[in-house]
């Protein structure tokens, strides 16, 4: 990529622009999911939403993933209007959750949390193939945009919680509503990068990314790494409290993980190895991370480890991007961003089907089913890295 001194005054003035309204949008986006993923089951339950119901409504996500996102996505594209998607699947997002705050009975509250979450779920690979692009126009890096939604993320947490101790249960949604809107807001200011006058016709490329093995080799790693993550995301707190942890400490762990992630982010522009290296040595850090967190480990060995997520999380989600920009080409990136999403949705919800029994029968010995989908995903990568050239793919780019 180009440095900052060999680009024109003019064009490092939009380059900034576009950055920093790209960081702001990506830390609202995340900042909404802060106040969501830990505190929407929390407001269910204060509604009287039964077990039964809670469990089906928070498998709406990652369904809508593999099912919807692509169709969105990939009609974002055909339009050639990735801001202008971004900016409709934010508002409707926003008033998604806004009427669902008024619904208490199951059956309107999961009708509405599907029509929310076919907008919703489509946002972030919309976020990140408009990113993508940026950064291949600009010259930029894609770590530090993407660090300030891991910020706003422990933000968006830490504030709910607090307000938790203030306000009834019931009325964490109008939090959740409020991010929302916040993000909403911050999509207008997205600079526009699209033309559709002049855009590429996309059918043929978009067909070709499925027939590409280094493409499926990019989705498949990033799903099996990333979907190794799955029951530490479901069973981490679990097992940490039957350990004898208390809440704050709990909270410490899930804190001191997402900054040692953003520590990478920031770093990344210094990475000089491949993107397909990067990948595998996140996989084996994942694997190893995993085989240690299936032992009984003291508070300060446990702490260590936890940073460890920068690197099968963080590192993962360099690695994975650079791939991406390098190997899909820009009139398709929203559709490869999307079969990326949905690759992941289907793994990472096999894989939390899954954990939930393998935990019941063998406990903490789920993490080393963990390693082994980190690795079998890093050799996926490793394989394939003859493939991964620095240069877009001819069958990617229809031609």
């Amino acid at each position: 990529m180009p440095s900052e001194s060999q680009i024109p005054t003019a064009s490092q003035d939009v380059s900034r622009r576009f950055a920093t309204r790209v960081a702001l949008f990506y830390a609202a986006t995340f900042g909404m999911n802060g106040t969501h993923l830990p505190f929407f089951t929390v407001w269910l339950k204060a509604v009287g939403i039964d077990a039964f119901w809670i469990g089906l409504i928070t498998a709406v996500p990652p369904v809508s993933r593999f099912t919807v996102l692509p169709l969105v996505t990939g009609l974002a594209e055909r339009r050639h209007a990735l801001r202008g998607a971004i900016i409709v699947t934010a508002f409707l997002t926003a008033i998604g959750f806004s009427v669902l705050g008024t619904q208490h009975w199951p059956v309107p509250v999961f009708l509405i949390y599907v029509l929310t979450c076919c907008l919703w779920t489509p946002m972030l690979p919309l976020t990140d193939a408009y990113a993508l692009r940026g950064v291949k126009r600009y010259g930029l890096n894609y770590g530090p945009l993407r660090l300030w939604g891991s910020a706003a993320f422990i933000l968006g947490a830490l504030v709910c919680g607090v307000l938790l101790d203030l306000i009834a249960a019931k009325n964490l949604i109008w939090i959740i509503a409020g991010a929302a809107v916040t993000g909403a807001v911050a999509s207008l200011a997205l600079q526009p990068l699209d033309d559709g006058g002049t855009a590429r016709p996309v059918t043929g490329g978009a067909s070709a990314l499925l027939r590409d093995g280094g493409f499926l080799a990019i989705i498949v790693g990033s799903a099996l790494i990333q979907g190794s993550h799955a029951a530490y995301y479901i069973f981490a707190s679990i097992a940490w409290q039957q350990a004898g942890f208390d809440g704050l400490t709990i909270a410490a762990l899930w804190t001191l993980g997402v900054i040692a992630e953003i520590v990478l982010f920031a770093l990344s522009p210094r990475f000089s190895l491949q993107p397909s290296t990067l990948v595998v040595i996140a996989a084996l850090s994942a694997a190893a991370r995993w085989v240690i967190m299936a032992q009984d480990l003291p508070l300060a060995v446990l702490a260590t480890i936890q940073l460890a997520h920068a690197l099968s999380f963080g590192l993962t989600q360099v690695g994975i991007m650079g791939l991406m920009l390098r190997n899909v080409p820009g009139h398709v990136m929203a559709r490869g961003q999307g079969y990326l999403s949905a690759c992941g949705g289907i793994v990472s919800g096999l894989a939390s089907v899954a954990s939930g029994t393998i935990y019941g029968n063998w406990g903490q010995g789920i993490y080393y089913v963990m390693a082994a989908m980190a690795a079998l995903g890093g050799l996926v990568v490793w394989l394939a890295r003859a493939r991964l050239s620095p240069q877009p793919h001819k069958a990617a780019s229809g031609g």
